[in-house]
C-alpha cells in the first residue's frame, strides 16, 4: 500500500509569540521535522496543509500575515504539494482527495496542529474515506479549553483526542516509531 506524509497546519501562529500559541508546539514541530526528514530520505510523497482563515473577524491564520506561513521547521521544498484549506477538515473543498488518488495512496502518516480541531477532523475524514491512518501523537499539539465551567489542560485535551482516535480511526504512535518504520521499510 502506498503511503504519504500529511503535515497539517504547523504554522507560525501556533508557536510562542503567534496569535494562537499552542502548548508544546516547538517540541511537536521538532518531532514532525524528524518524521519529515525520514519521509524525504525514503521517497514518500509529502503533502503540506496550510490553513488560511477567510472567516470575518478571525484572530489568526490571516491571509498575508507572517502567522499564516508554514513554520520553517517543516517548510515545503520543491516538488512537495501544499494544499490551502479554509475549514478544519483538510479534505473539505481542497484537492487533497484527488492528489492522494493520483499518487495511489492508501495509508497516511499524519501529524500537525491542533489535536482537537484540524487533526481530529482530518483523521476522521481520512478513515471514513477508507485510508489507513498512522497518527504521530507527539508531533501534534493542543491548547487548554474550557466548557461548562470546567477548565481542561492542554495535555488532557490532547490525550482525550488521541484516545478518541486510537483504534477505530487511526493507529496512534510516536514520531520515533514512524521514523524507525520508514528506516526499516515496514508499516501497516
Amino acid at each position: 500500500m502506498n503511503r504519504a506524509l500529511l503535515i497539517i497546519d504547523i504554522q507560525n501562529d501556533y508557536f510562542p509569540g503567534g496569535a494562537m500559541a499552542l502548548e508544546g508546539s516547538p517540541a511537536a514541530a521538532e518531532r514532525a521535522a524528524r518524521v519529515l526528514a525520514a519521509a524525504r530520505r525514503h521517497g514518500l510523497p509529502v503533502l503540506h496543509v496550510q490553513h488560511v482563515s477567510l472567516r470575518p473577524g478571525a484572530p489568526f491564520f490571516l491571509p498575508g500575515s507572517l502567522g499564516v506561513e508554514i513554520h520553517a521547521s517543516v517548510a515545503p521544498i520543491a516538488g512537495e504539494t501544499v494544499m490551502v484549506k479554509h475549514y478544519p477538515n483538510s479534505f473539505r473543498d481542497t484537492g487533497l482527495q484527488e492528489a492522494l488518488r493520483a499518487l495511489g495512496v492508501g495509508e497516511l502518516l499524519v501529524m500537525g496542529m491542533m489535536s482537537n480541531m484540524c487533526i481530529d477532523a482530518t483523521v476522521r475524514a481520512a478513515a471514513d474515506a477508507g485510508y489507513a491512518v498512522r497518527l504521530a501523537h507527539d508531533a501534534c499539539a493542543a491548547r487548554a479549553l474550557a466548557f461548562g465551567g470546567v477548565s481542561v489542560a492542554a495535555r488532557e485535551v490532547h490525550a482525550a483526542f488521541m484516545a478518541g482516535l486510537q483504534g477505530l480511526y487511526a493507529m496512534v504512535c510516536s514520531a520515533e516509531e514512524l521514523v524507525e518504520e520508514l528506516a526499516a521499510g515496514t508499516g501497516s
